[in-house]
């Protein structure tokens, strides 16, 4: 088969518009492995432009390759890489242009990460909501939704998405705004990497220099208390301000520990200090260290997972996070060896309709993710019991948020998304990718005619 394919990237042109890579040649393996899974495809592509895309489809087609599109390679589910077929690595679209000053409207290639946007953002005294972190990708975490440290003034980040430039399965270059594609808008702004490869996406950048960011250590001596304590906080809190509540169970050299992590995205001192001030006096604090700094200082560097671990995660939403949820929470901390985030949501993420984009859990009060390490050399039901807690939680939320889904199972997927809007999704995904060669996704399947 490589000797195949090494004939074919030649006489087909591929070679021509893309980089291309077989197994053992320079760059394959950073293309092959991602953080979450370690590939062995039988040819990577790495495009220049959306006509590279075009004709990396149609090798594949012609090849008979499945197909994965990779952006950051931070897929949680390890879709960023695959065992055989072929890799489009989208990471020399990486542009970042200024379109007009006045709006703030940016174009950004799939394939630049989210770290790199805030950089070149910054020169222009703009900055994009987003990622944690500096790796990861904007096409995928873009085509999922994206929850940012400022979703609770500017939303999610499909809500700054004013376009996207797609390549077809069947090698067409389509534009998809809220006037052309417009089924098709609807689809990517939460429906992922089921309709084809997104070449760039127009964004509506925010007035944004510097942020007040750091996290607050406490002492949780009551932990069900803090939560709803946190809960109550944010209910009543400035949208300008973002929290994450984080619990960390006990690492090898490190303590268990409970922190805060908080972005204030506004200019005034007073004001930050009046709406950081209540999170401060919810229990008692052992660090923080919020301070002002650049937006593009926020993002931190990947750390790669242990060798021998892998990370099973898993989400879901809670419309609002009473009682019986703070418990379910607390179990699941206080059973050990689950890492848990819950994300404050509402603001301006909640006033965008259900109905308005794919991602439909506008109601959302918090967003819940556990992350369970599990060595890649344990029995099946280390998982499993893993799986069996974490149900428990799940069972008191709905839908998922697929960006932090650690699962690919048909039934995760559809659980994810609300019963009409998986329909309407697997509708366009008929439209646009009715053989389904986009599979390697969190993949809605292509609705019946």
């Amino acid at each position: 088969m490589t000797h195949i394919l090494s004939s074919e990237r030649h006489s087909s042109g591929l070679a021509e518009v893309a980089e291309v890579l077989l197994p053992g040649e320079d760059g394959y393996a950073e293309s092959a492995t991602a953080l979450f899974a370690d590939g062995t495809p039988d040819l990577v592509v790495r495009p220049r432009d959306a006509a590279g895309v075009a004709a990396a489809l149609r090798h594949a087609s012609d090849a008979g390759l499945a197909v994965t599109v990779r952006s950051g390679g931070h897929s949680m589910a390890g879709l960023s890489t695959n065992t055989h077929g072929m890799v489009i690595d989208t990471r020399r679209i990486n542009g970042v242009r200024l379109l007009d000053a006045a709006s703030g409207r940016v174009r950004v290639g799939a394939g630049a990460t989210w770290g790199a946007v805030a950089a070149k953002l910054s020169r222009h005294g703009l900055a994009l909501t987003s990622g944690d972190t500096n790796q990861v990708g904007v096409g995928g975490l873009a085509l999922g939704g994206g929850i940012g440290w400022m979703v609770r003034r500017y939303g999610l980040v499909i809500d700054s998405l004013a376009a996207v430039q797609m390549v077809t399965v069947d090698g067409r270059m389509i534009g998809a705004d809220a006037a052309e594609h417009a089924d098709l808008f609807w689809a990517l702004r939460g429906g992922g990497g089921n309709f084809g490869v997104a070449v760039g996406f127009d964004f509506i950048a925010q007035p944004i220099t510097s942020v007040r960011f750091g996290t607050i250590g406490y002492r949780a001596d009551d932990l069900p208390g803090l939560i709803a304590g946190w809960r109550d906080l944010v209910r009543a809190s400035d949208e300008k301000l973002t929290t994450t509540l984080n619990l960390m169970p006990a690492m090898p050299g490190r303590p268990e520990g409970v922190t805060l992590t908080c972005c204030f995205a506004g200019t005034d001192d007073a004001e930050a200090e009046r709406a950081l001030r209540p999170f401060r006096e919810l229990a008692p604090v052992v660090s923080d260290d919020i301070r002002l700094m650049p937006y593009v200082d926020v993002f931190e560097d990947v750390s790669p997972l242990p060798p021998g671990l892998r990370m099973a995660v898993r989400n879901t939403f809670f419309s609002t996070l009473d009682a019986a949820r703070v418990t379910a929470v607390n179990d699941l901390f206080t059973g050990g060896g689950a890492a848990i985030s819950l994300r404050g949501l509402g603001g301006a993420a909640a006033r965008v309709g259900r109905d308005a984009t794919a991602f439909a859990h506008r109601d959302a009060e918090v967003m819940v993710a556990a992350a369970f390490p599990v060595p890649e050399d344990a029995p099946p039901g280390r998982l499993d019991q893993a799986l069996r807690r974490w149900s428990r939680v799940a069972i008191l939320g709905s839908g998922a948020y697929v960006g932090f889904l650690g699962s690919a199972e048909p039934a995760d997927v559809a659980a994810a998304y609300p019963a009409d809007t998986y329909r309407r999704l697997a509708d366009v995904k008929r439209r646009y990718d009715p053989d389904n060669i986009l599979r390697r996704t969190h993949n809605v399947l292509p609705g019946r005619p």
